[in-house]
């Protein structure tokens, strides 16, 4: 399916993981699809690649899922990190 290169800031704030599944959002054409993260270079970097390239276009607005596993002890006082950007994808929250 492709990949998605995420910048290192992103990746960070998020706390997210190389190579693991995310699911993509696409909130201008209702696409959705699993993936895996790359680790990108430059801030701000959000890059689809491969087949998922197809998926989004440059401008669209996406959203990115990360899933966690964990006991319903855990589960009950989990907060799930959220991170919003501006069009440059900037960190804003």
């Amino acid at each position: 399916v492709g990949s998605i290169t995420i910048g290192p800031e992103l990746i960070e704030a998020a706390g997210l993981c190389e190579y693991q599944k995310v699911e993509i959002l696409n909130v201008n054409n209702g696409e959705r699809f699993a993936t895996y993260v790359i680790r990108g270079e430059k801030k701000g970097e959000i890059c689809l690649n491969g087949a998922a390239a197809r998926k989004v276009c440059v401008g669209d607005v996406v959203i990115i899922v990360a899933y966690a596993q964990m006991s319903a002890k855990k589960a009950r006082s989990f907060k799930p990190k959220i991170v919003q950007v501006n069009e440059k994808n900037q960190i804003t929250e």
